[in-house]
């Protein structure tokens, strides 16, 4: 697919590819679930692509219940937006989609994080089994309403984002965390990890202190002494996804609020998790980007920030 693809120019095309994606297995109606009693609507006096449930009666067409519902961007440039994203490795910012597809800079903005949000899944905890689960924290940008302190530690004043990566799977989960606190990382590690998984990290005491809560065991390598693998033992392929991270967002995303960081993390692990090293193509990320997409329609507040 290239960006020439009618789906990118024609409304009507994109709508029936995005009918082709979405139900693959067969129409059912988004608001009941109902499948045996849906009717096509024709006539001039009904807009293309509707259709209606004889269960509930209700109407609904294929953005319904979608991040595209009542969107007044055209479906095909909604596609094209979100086969930049899935094709972006570093991301694009929304002042590239603007000038591309000819949308307002703040159309733009919002188009994206609801596609972030498609980019959102819940794959479940890692490390079932008694896997190796890689974890490591970073910092980015500044926290808001913390000054740096000539006192603190170094990232005192910055957000700060931990991230799980799952080595029987290839998959990355990063979340937003408020600060470094035992009590904290170990909630967010229980909450996505399997006790019976085997942590690997570096020598942070934070982790040192959980490992009896939350694996069945723990291993380190020591940076600070210059150790960075023992064999199996090593935290370079978290690393190597923060690596990728940083670029993007000092590079693309030079200003982004914590309220939508939680956006930004989601769309890294998305790229990463659906990388080219599993054999998955720009097209397949979009694709799965659109299945991603039903569910989680986000909305205006009066103040035009976004909200799920």
């Amino acid at each position: 697919m290239n960006l020439t693809d009618p789906i990118f120019t024609d409304k009507t095309i994109a709508r029936e590819y995005l009918e082709h994606t979405r139900w693959a297995d067969g129409v059912y109606c988004p608001h009941c679930g109902g499948v045996d009693r849906i009717k096509k609507m024709e006539g001039k006096s009904h807009r293309p692509g509707l259709l209606q449930c004889g269960d509930c009666r209700k109407q609904f067409t294929v953005t319904v219940g979608t991040i595209f519902e009542r969107s007044k961007v055209p479906l095909n440039k909604w596609l094209l937006a979100t086969f930049l994203m899935a094709s972006s490795k570093k991301g694009i910012s929304a002042h590239q989609l603007h000038r591309s597809i000819g949308v307002t800079y703040k159309t733009a903005w919002f188009m994206f994080h609801r596609i972030r949000e498609a980019m959102r899944s819940d794959d479940g905890p890692f490390g079932v089994g008694g896997g190796h689960v890689e974890i490591d924290e970073t910092y980015i940008g500044k926290e808001p309403g913390v000054k740096k302190s000539k006192t603190a530690r170094g990232g005192a004043h910055k957000m700060k984002i931990m991230t799980l990566f799952n080595r029987n799977r290839g998959m990355a989960k990063s979340v937003v965390i408020d600060d470094l606190r035992v009590s904290t990382m170990t909630k967010v590690v229980s909450e996505n990890m399997a006790r019976e998984a085997k942590m690997l990290t570096d020598e942070a005491s934070q982790y040192k202190l959980m490992a009896d809560k939350v694996a069945a065991g723990h291993d380190t390598v020591n940076h600070s002494a210059g150790e960075y693998g023992r064999g199996e033992i090593h935290t370079n392929t978290v690393e190597g996804f923060y690596s990728i991270f940083k670029r993007g967002m000092k590079g693309v995303y030079q200003h982004r609020g914590k309220q939508h960081l939680h956006r930004y993390a989601a769309e890294f692990d998305f790229r990463y998790n659906h990388r080219a090293a599993k054999e998955i193509d720009d097209t397949m990320r979009a694709n799965a980007i659109l299945r991603g997409a039903e569910g989680k329609r986000l909305t205006y507040r009066r103040t035009n920030s976004v909200v799920a």
